[in-house]
């Protein structure tokens, strides 16, 4: 094996990938790119070649991914037309410096052009061009992350709330861990023997967003309920408390992380049942059962959403 690129190491998933790799790849194979170098400093001193990336800067990604086997991309933390490009960007540098494989951490249900979601379309965006490049793929579809959930059932706690709103209907989720996506992904930067694969990273078992409630409640003695809204109440209820549409807005007073676009359309795509999908093949790929639910709320300081925003130019 030549060298291994995991972009977007000064990220919360990028980071966790950081943190498994090198206990499967020599140090000497890996490259870890962030967009600032302050980002690098850390894993330099441990004698891990690494490299200033920026992926709206097409020429440095070229040079970045030189010489290399495989290239990590981590679906950029930003919605629509500038996440496309940069994926673009990223496809483009990946066939001019002759990389032989891209790891793509995708979504599941991406390749459903009816999929309402609005990350859907980037995903499905990306996973096209790629496919229509000679280059080998694995694309890792990942379920929801439960630290996102998690985070959302601890902030109505802390704010004393008895309640959480959701347009998920009875949708089913099969929730996994992002620390668990983030070793799925280290494991297909190892693997040499899967080639132009489509893997659903999935968890253990479904999960109703009252199924998801009920354990968290068990385990932490708390009585949140579930209030059932339509798409248009929750883009209202949003509004009200300052969560921006999308990741172009200010989350400087936003109580919640993330965008009120994704969060509905993502709901939507649960309602509707483009989230119940029970294949996974997150065992095969890494040889360990996923998380469950109720061990992430016992560690639940282990499995909080953290920001999501680009530090790209």
């Amino acid at each position: 094996m030549q060298k291994v690129v995991v972009n977007g190491v000064d990220g919360n998933f990028g980071k966790l990938v950081a943190e498994y790799i090198q206990e499967m790849i020599p140090k000497n194979k890996l490259i870890f790119t962030a967009p600032q170098a302050d980002k690098l400093k850390k894993y330099a001193d441990l004698g891990i070649q690494t490299a200033v990336v920026d992926f709206n800067s097409p020429d440095e990604l070229v040079k970045a991914f030189a010489h290399v086997d495989k290239v990590l991309l981590i679906s950029m933390p930003f919605v629509g037309k500038k996440r496309r490009q940069a994926h673009k960007n990223f496809v483009e540098a990946c066939v001019k410096a002759r990389v032989r494989q891209v790891i793509y951490t995708s979504v599941l249900s991406a390749g459903n052009p009816f999929n309402p979601s609005v990350e859907n379309a980037d995903h499905g965006y990306t996973e096209s061009i790629i496919q229509n490049t000679d280059l080998d793929y694995i694309f890792l579809r990942n379920s929801l992350f439960a630290e996102a959930f998690i985070s959302d059932y601890l902030r109505a706690v802390n704010n004393h709330e008895n309640s959480i709103e959701k347009n998920m209907g009875n949708g089913r989720v099969w929730f996994i861990s992002r620390r668990d996506a983030a070793l799925s992904a280290a494991c297909a930067l190892s693997d040499d023997q899967l080639h132009r694969a489509t893997l659903n990273i999935n968890g253990l078992e479904p999960f109703t967003y009252t199924d998801f409630l009920k354990v968290g409640n068990e385990v932490t003695g708390n009585q949140i309920s579930y209030v059932k809204k339509t798409d248009q109440e929750l883009y209202d209820y949003f509004d009200k408390i300052g969560v921006p549409r999308n990741t172009d807005g200010d989350f400087s007073k936003s109580p919640i992380q993330a965008t009120s676009e994704g969060m509905v359309t993502f709901g939507t795509s649960v309602r509707e049942g483009y989230l119940d999908v029970p294949m996974s093949d997150f065992y095969q790929l890494t040889g360990k059962d996923p998380t469950t639910v109720k061990y992430m709320f016992e560690h639940k300081d282990e499995f909080l959403l953290g920001d999501r925003h680009s530090t790209e130019k």
